[in-house]
């Protein structure tokens, strides 16, 4: 699996997270409402208020989550897209100057 499966994964992971705890604040505040501790307009204003402190937060854990998934790649040894490209590059230089040295020795 590649750093980006990974990484989407994980992600993933944290909108499901968010997704819940954004349903249970909702069903909290419809409670207190239908218990009548709150009325509707503090109850809209309390689960926006929260979501808005999560999507806040949610924003840092997510470049959180992605230094350290970075790190782990980085630890495990898996090379950098741009370290890939390079290579790449490098070995289509090394494949034209080898053709080239070929193409001298059949003249």
């Amino acid at each position: 699996m590649d750093s980006k499966d990974w990484l989407r994964q994980l992600l993933m992971l944290g909108v499901g997270t968010t997704s819940l705890v954004a349903e249970k604040i909702r069903e909290v505040s419809d409670e207190w409402v239908k218990d009548g501790k709150i009325n509707p307009e503090q109850a809209k204003s309390f689960v926006d208020d929260l979501m808005s402190q999560i999507n806040t937060e949610s924003g840092g854990v997510q470049k959180q989550a992605e230094r350290q998934m970075k790190n782990m790649l980085q630890d495990l040894g898996v090379p950098r897209q741009a370290e890939m490209d390079e290579l790449r590059g490098r070995i289509d230089r090394l494949e034209r100057q080898l053709r080239d040295l070929e193409n001298k020795n059949w003249r």
